[in-house]
């Protein structure tokens, strides 16, 4: 049997081009004489889709999309497709099987993921039935994403039945790694059903989220037949031996897919796209985003304060190598506490990046914000209030460069910042993407390195990477003058936000409790921050934001 898998990039909504976009992989996978091409989960409405399915107007239009789509592909390349299926009340995740200019199968999504990212109990119904095709005499089973994360699932039951091949079409979000406890779990779900399985990814930024493709075809021995490359579109093409099943499964409904004899076109030995290294990886998903996010939302140019920091440096090259250096421009913002090495370093950093730079003093704004505010603060002391003004100006600033040209700001926060709330509302935090708010501050520094390790040579420059971090909102300020170590501050918050460990646990691993107590209070009293931040590109197993999900209001301490 020759599988087409077509891992494409769809765009939650954008129903006419998501049905071109699937058009025209069926006509290339026609061109390369495939028996089923298979695509995406909702690959059609684009994943996910949220509240639009709330919407009946949307509901009516997906269906008009998918019989136009139908009636327009080749009529003799059966094709699976992800998409909805139902009524309000009664709708289904759903895969399609299109042949002969028609539906002619619908497969129901049965397993519904409710955790994390995930909310489809919210909106589809789970389907009941089985779906097997027949395939040039080979039995095919039909499967949905989570309906193979499960031993002894619907795959299994499938192969049961007597399927010899599962396909499996997801929507599966990326995190760091993630890729190889997919491998891993089709290899077990190969070893419990004894038939080979194909798996068709989603390809994309959406939101936070990003879908890294994948795809792969393993037999039925577990052995990786082909795996298409990550983080792009990508047609997969594979032979794949499968004996003859003559077999007939009592009450069950087998739909025959009569495919006509004829001569097919070679093709190449089928690609095994080796997985990409930690780093490659994580930065190719931090591009991806960026760059779909700013296209999908129409922006064609983004614009980034550039401090002189290790963040903003990072952004930076994310920034141009998702969106090209003509499309980039960076602005300093200098203020009085800002020293020439910093300054310096955000001008070198823009011009070996080719991107445009502009520095923009903030010294005699602040004055005049603080003229105003004078008699208001007279008798305290400067503190906190004066530190963050600095940064609310820069804020206001990078947010009237973005109303008048159109430029979409990208903040520079990370992780580790986020999470204690070592940021300024309004200020640092202004903006309309937040590109590194899932990564830690020490991976943001191996990244960077990475990144300077590249072809082209350094671009981040040393004075960058070997400065202790500093907001210059004082005299000789560091961030170490508030915060622990990161490589301690990054461990607790692993464990903490992403592993759901309490304080005792915590301790037991020879932290400070007092400093594990202070940190842990900090990221619960930091959710107000995080909620009023801008969406950014979700790396790690538990993100602030869709994975996790804490009250503002909130007496409970760990």
């Amino acid at each position: 049997m020759r599988l087409a898998l077509a891992q494409i990039n769809a765009t939650v909504g954008d129903l006419v081009g998501n049905a071109a976009r699937i058009a025209e992989y069926v006509r290339r996978a026609e061109d390369l004489g495939a028996d089923l091409t298979v695509f995406p989960e909702l690959c059609l409405t684009g994943y996910p889709p949220e509240d639009l399915l709330l919407l009946p107007r949307f509901l009516r239009s997906a269906q008009e999309t998918l019989k136009e789509l139908a009636a327009g592909l080749p009529p003799r390349v059966p094709c699976l497709v992800g998409t909805i299926d139902g009524r309000p009340g009664e709708l289904a995740n759903a895969a399609v099987l299109i042949f002969g200019r028609r539906v002619r199968a619908v497969y129901r999504k049965k397993l519904l993921p409710n955790y994390g990212v995930f909310d489809e109990k919210r909106y589809f119904v789970p389907g009941e039935d089985p779906l097997l095709l027949r395939v040039r005499d080979a039995l095919v089973g039909v499967t949905i994403c989570e309906d193979i994360w499960v031993p002894r699932g619907p795959a299994w039951e499938a192969s049961r039945r007597g399927a010899q091949l599962i396909v499996n079409i997801s929507a599966s979000p990326y995190d760091a790694g993630k890729i190889h406890q997919r491998i891993k779990l089709l290899k077990d779900r190969v070893r419990e059903s004894r038939a080979a399985f194909a798996y068709c990814n989603l390809v994309g930024g959406q939101d936070e989220l990003v879908f890294d493709g994948g795809s792969l075809v393993l037999d039925a021995k577990g052995r990786v037949a082909a795996r298409a490359p990550q983080f792009r579109e990508h047609l997969l093409t594979v032979d794949i031996d499968l004996s003859p099943s003559r077999r007939t499964p009592s009450g069950l409904v087998i739909v025959p897919v009569p495919i006509p004899a004829s001569r097919r076109p070679g093709v190449p030995a089928s690609p095994i796209t080796p997985p990409l290294s930690e780093f490659d990886e994580v930065y190719s998903a931090l591009v991806l985003g960026t760059r779909d996010y700013l296209r999908k939302n129409g922006f064609t140019k983004a614009v980034i304060g550039l401090s002189g920091g290790i963040d903003s440096a990072l952004v930076a090259c994310v920034a141009v190598d998702a969106l090209g250096p003509e499309n980039v421009v960076g602005v300093t913002l200098p203020s009085r506490f800002n020293s020439a090495e910093t300054r310096s370093d955000a001008e070198v950093t823009a011009k070996n990046l080719g991107i445009a730079f502009q520095s923009i003093p903030i010294e005699g704004v602040v004055r005049e914000f603080l003229k105003v505010l004078a008699p208001v603060f007279a008798g305290r002391p400067p503190d906190l209030a004066e530190e963050n003004l600095q940064a609310r100006v820069r804020g206001t600033i990078l947010m009237a460069l973005s109303n008048k040209f159109g430029w979409l700001v990208l903040t520079t926060g990370n992780k580790s910042e986020t999470s204690v709330g070592y940021t300024t509302l309004y200020g640092d935090t202004a903006g309309g993407f937040a590109v590194i708010k899932d990564i830690p501050k020490t991976l943001v520094y191996r990244l960077s390195l990475w990144r300077n390790g590249r072809p082209g040579g350094p671009v981040i420059p040393e004075t960058t990477l070997a400065r202790p971090p500093t907001a210059e909102l004082r005299e000789n300020q560091k961030d170490q003058d508030t915060l622990p170590p990161y490589d301690l501050l990054d461990r607790v918050v692993q464990m903490y936000v992403e592993e759901n460990r309490g304080l005792a646990d915590i301790a037991k691993t020879g932290i400070d409790s007092k400093v594990a107590e202070r940190l842990l209070k900090l990221v619960d009293l930091s959710e107000y921050k995080r909620r009023q931040s801008p969406p950014g590109i979700k790396i790690t197993p538990r993100a602030f934001g869709r994975d996790r999900r804490m009250p503002i209001t909130n007496k409970f301490r760990q």
